[in-house]
């Protein structure tokens, strides 16, 4: 099983598996996008496997480039585990409180957002695509946990996984002004006069939402790793048919 793990404490694991040409399907983990389900089934198994958890552990959302987040309870655990059809409808960021609770979400270039808070068990996973960024999902997010969820900004860790990098993710202008609306994103821009494009860091432009939810920038881990240029990325600007990464989080039975 090819993956990343960015956390392996006492209380967290949490990481991001990447393209393999010895699994099914170069390892793609999205039902959503596949060939054959089983063969998703069979990477999803290898995966819980080597975090030592059940696919019924694993909880799923049907992603729509929403802004959109679910609180998991144990009810939710299984959810589009092995079906889209049971899957969290509508819905692109879940936090919990519930140990062995597998938090999973789906990219191609987007932007996971994995974090965590030591101080009180919380957990989450937000997808970002310029979609959802723009919509400011993440920064939503954060500001419901906090609101909601008595959890001080400064005890929450953020890791940005795998995405698009700035110099593939170019765009014309009608999403260069999306991202100028927002007020911040101007210095994670630039304009190509060769090819008459502009170019964004989404990555950064999520990073700047965490920081104005009030984490502070040492709190927040960058991967540099991108989809499209890495052997082992999955990269939906580069091929449309292309598999999905799964970025995950699970808060462990103490």
């Amino acid at each position: 099983m090819s993956l990343k793990i960015y956390l392996d404490s006492d209380r967290f694991i949490a990481g991001t598996t990447l393209k393999d040409n010895g699994n099914p399907e170069q390892n793609n983990m999205a039902l959503h996008v596949c060939e054959d389900p089983l063969h998703i089934i069979e990477n999803r198994l290898k995966l819980a496997s080597t975090l030592n958890c059940g696919i019924q552990d694993f909880v799923c959302a049907n992603q729509t480039h929403s802004a959109n987040v679910h609180q998991v309870t144990f009810a939710d655990k299984g959810r589009g585990a092995q079906s889209t059809v049971d899957a969290i409808a509508n819905t692109d960021a879940l936090y919990t409180f519930e140990p062995d609770t597998l938090l999973c979400t789906f990219t191609a270039d987007c932007v996971p957002v994995i974090f965590y808070n030591d101080a009180n068990g919380l957990c989450g996973v937000i997808h970002s695509g310029w979609q959802g960024t723009v919509k400011e999902i993440t920064l939503k997010v954060f500001q419901q946990i906090i609101n909601d969820n008595q959890s001080d900004p400064k005890d929450i860790k953020v890791i940005l996984g795998p995405a698009l990098s700035q110099e593939k993710f170019e765009v014309d202008a009608d999403v260069y002004e999306k991202f100028d609306s927002l007020g911040y994103a101007s210095e994670f821009m630039y304009f190509n006069e060769e090819t008459n494009k502009y170019h964004i860091d989404n990555q950064l432009t999520v990073k700047k939402q965490c920081e104005s939810a009030g984490i502070p920038p040492e709190n927040i881990l960058i991967e540099q790793m991108c989809t499209f240029k890495s052997e082992e990325g999955f990269s939906y600007r580069q091929d449309k048919n292309s598999g999905r990464h799964l970025s995950f989080i699970m808060r462990k039975q103490q």
